[in-house]
């Protein structure tokens, strides 16, 4: 059974009373009801959370002791994985066949990574004659977003334990519920007191606390990215380190020659994930003039085959966005890009349920590059349609936004694809519909974030360099 009224924080071990009584409403994206409630934590909270990391913190635990935590925690999820996937639908609207893959089975993959960089890491190396040994950075504030609940949670929490970081974590407000069961796997991991700690509330509250905190000495953030500007602002009171994954206006780039059928079917797939609810969603495709009719009727005739539904339907591949605000903001994007002379192709701003948070996919061509459909993210099922003329002006347009999270190239062969994405200012791209790699560095360029995350390169984000000068 599922419990989906919480009242207690996972604090030191176990789950306490929070030092207030008031709580947080879940909202199911599907119904409008109320699935369940949150504890509406405090600056209190977070203030004992912190000082039980503090307290849990040995910079000298050992290699084998992070192996067996990492691999305790991660036998304790998987068994919980079915259950997680169905609080996700229930709580953000994934359809269940998203959540049962890339909501869950991904961060199955991406804990594993870990674990399996854990095994082959080298933690102490000479360079001529001192010694650079890497240690763990110490206590992390974890602050996570809505779309990828679990997901969010893996990629902070199981490099910091694999690095022996104690942590606080805080999720969203919007589905945290998921979140709560992943934490109950935690616990019957058994991790020391104070490893694992969560305290959910209020961002303005719990996230900026964890972020001025002078006993956290490493936040790592994801969400938007109006907000990790604040936080690294307040980070920067401290001078603690701050790791931010923030947003992206991807490009999906076909370049002549390419197989234009593939590449439209895959980046049409690429943009709807998640009901577009995806950081490194390709919202942008660019395709050559010369192509550019052809290109119109595949995706019209791809987004056709994309059912809105209910999330425990099997045909549904997109569900509602996942809550009103979010509802409101997508259709915020899609009035303003109909006024702003964007031609809709398919879709639009109507709710298409008489319940639940519902929006069509929608398509929009022969978008301005620099209006705000081709320059702001829009987090929801929302594809911009760009043509260019020739290999440099889709570069241009390519890197003419403040953000460089994701993207993807198509092109005759791989050599010609590879050699436009060197040219690309940003943090992953997928070449040829090159298959998603866990352990992969993942993170942006400009305005898209600080650091990576994921794999050898996100594991390092969680330790100290130090270095010992030998004698002779």
């Amino acid at each position: 059974m599922h419990d989906y009224h919480r009242t207690t924080l996972f604090i030191d071990g176990r789950w306490i009373e929070p030092d207030g009584d008031g709580g947080i409403d879940v909202i199911n994206p599907s119904t409008e009801q109320v699935l369940g409630s949150i504890p509406d934590g405090s600056v209190a909270d977070v203030d004992t959370a912190v000082a039980a990391a503090r307290a849990a913190f040995d910079p000298l635990v050992s290699i084998t002791e992070r192996r067996e935590r990492v691999a305790a925690v991660i036998a304790a999820m998987e068994k919980r994985l079915p259950d997680i996937a169905e609080t996700i639908s229930r709580e953000m609207g994934a359809p269940a066949r998203i959540a049962q893959t890339a909501q869950t089975q991904v961060p199955l993959a991406v804990a594993r990574g870990f674990a399996d960089v854990l095994n082959t890491f080298e933690f102490e190396e000479k360079v001529r004659n001192s010694l650079v040994v890497r240690e763990p950075y110490g206590v992390v504030g974890a602050i996570t977003p809505w779309n990828y609940p679990l997901y969010q949670v893996i990629a902070k929490v199981l490099p910091a334990i694999a690095a022996g970081c104690p942590v606080v974590l805080k999720p969203s407000d919007e589905a945290p519920l998921s979140v709560f069961e992943f934490i109950e796997a935690v616990e019957e991991a058994g991790l020391p007191a104070g490893s694992v700690n969560l305290v959910s509330g209020n961002g303005r509250v719990i996230g900026e606390r964890l972020a001025v905190h002078p006993d956290v000495d490493f936040l790592s953030f994801t969400g938007s990215t109006g907000v990790g500007q604040r936080v690294a602002e307040l980070a920067g009171r401290s001078l603690k380190k701050v790791g931010l994954e923030l947003g992206g206006k991807s490009a999906n780039v076909i370049l002549d020659g390419a197989d234009l059928a593939t590449a439209v079917k895959v980046g049409v797939g690429n943009a709807f994930l998640n009901g577009g609810q995806t950081c490194m969603a390709w919202t942008r495709m660019l395709v050559p003039m010369s192509r550019y009719g052809e290109a119109l009727e595949l995706i019209e005739s791809a987004v056709a085959r994309y059912t809105v539904g209910d999330p425990f339907d099997p045909a549904t591949r997109i569900g509602p966005s996942a809550s009103a605000r979010q509802f409101e903001t997508v259709r915020g994007f899609v009035e303003r890009a109909q006024r702003d002379g964007a031609r809709l192709l398919t879709g639009g701003a109507e709710k298409v349920r008489d319940i639940g948070y519902y929006l069509a996919p929608t398509v929009f061509v022969d978008v301005d590059p620099d209006s705000e459909l081709g320059q702001e993210e829009v987090f929801g099922p929302v594809l911009a349609v760009i043509p260019f003329d020739d290999t440099a002006d889709a570069l241009r347009i390519a890197n003419g936004t403040p953000y460089g999270l994701s993207g993807a190239v198509w092109a005759k062969d791989d050599d010609t694809a590879i050699d436009f994405a060197r040219h690309v200012q940003t943090g992953q791209l997928d070449i040829n519909g090159g298959n998603y790699n866990p352990v992969a560095p993942f993170g942006g360029y400009k305005k898209s974030g600080i650091g990576r995350e994921l794999g050898r390169v996100g594991f390092e984000e969680y330790l100290q360099t130090k270095s010992l000068q030998l004698p002779a």
